[in-house]
């Protein structure tokens, strides 16, 4: 079993339901959390044996930066969607952080999980 990470994936999207915030892209950053079996890659070295996780990441840009989300869990929802769509994943964790969200915080952030 492995573990991947990929870390501050920091991108802008349409998330919130508030005046100021309807129509407005803010930036949000997300943190993933990838447990799989690694037992194939650990034994060939042979990339195409490998989790593809630059076409996980580029579909979950691709989403988030072309969607607009009232909630940041609903936001949430879509990122662990798209990743346990591969049949290889176990589990997932995704944490979303609102950056600026509050006065006197640098983030809001939620976290949800997801196993098979």
């Amino acid at each position: 079993m492995g573990i991947l990470k990929i870390k501050n994936l920091l991108l802008r999207t349409c998330v919130g339901f508030n005046p100021h915030e309807i129509g407005k892209r803010q930036d949000i950053n997300i943190n993933i959390i990838i447990k799989y079996n690694t037992k194939t890659e650990e034994q060939s070295d042979d990339p195409k044996d490998a989790l593809d996780y630059r076409a996980i990441t580029k579909e979950i840009i691709s989403k988030v930066e072309n969607t607009q989300f009232n909630l940041i869990e609903a936001l949430g929802r879509l990122v662990l969607d798209s990743i346990m769509a591969n049949e290889r994943v176990e589990f997932a964790e995704v944490e979303i952080d609102k950056l600026h969200a509050l006065r006197f915080s640098e983030s809001v952030s939620m976290t949800l999980s997801q196993s098979r």
